[in-house]
């Protein structure tokens, strides 16, 4: 049996799109999917499979959740393997100033994080710092500065369809919930 993690993007987010983590988790478990758990309330549900092909587990979690709450929500799935191999691989400046934001941005196929990155334009090395492993792009900037950075401009562009993004915090925290399975 695999372990997964399931990010949904955009759920309650700013009173849209509202799902309820205990209903989710249920939903989960009614679809045969096993040691569910779900962290915070924007869509992180940690689970074990016996089906190997994300591509599948992904379709299967979309239909589901439109069937159950009647919202068309993307689900992207990320191995324990895979996550852990990204957060791993992070930047060594990824996650080590206080005074930044740090994301983890994870690409949803079949975009890759090259495409994402190309699409975004070249980072700017003043107020930005990018890098990526597998499907996970690392992203840091200075809290003082990051109105000016590209990738604070994301929201909008054709990227921002492909991804998902969750904290430093969020991501590690989800690492920590798989391994402790």
């Amino acid at each position: 049996m695999q372990k997964y993690i399931a990010l949904l993007r955009g759920i309650n987010v700013g009173g849209k799109n509202k799902i309820s983590m205990p209903e989710l988790k249920m939903m989960f478990e009614d679809n045969g999917y096993k040691d569910v758990v779900t962290y915070i309330n924007s869509g992180n549900v940690i689970f074990s499979s016996y089906n190997n092909d994300e591509g599948e587990i992904r379709k299967n979690c979309e239909a589901a959740i439109a069937d159950k709450f009647n919202l068309n929500i993307i689900v992207t799935i990320i191995s324990a393997e895979d996550i852990s191999a990204a957060l791993r691989h992070a930047p060594t400046w990824w996650d080590n100033d206080t005074q930044s934001k740090h994301n983890a941005i994870f690409v949803i196929p079949p975009a890759t994080a090259a495409e994402i990155i190309e699409q975004v334009g070249i980072a700017k090395p003043e107020y930005e710092q990018v890098g990526y492993y597998g499907q996970v792009i690392f992203w840091s900037a200075p809290i003082d500065t990051f109105s000016r950075t590209r990738w604070s401009k994301i929201v909008g562009k054709p990227a921002y369809n492909s991804i998902t993004i969750r904290n430093a915090n969020t991501a590690k925290k989800l690492l920590q919930l798989l391994e402790k399975q």
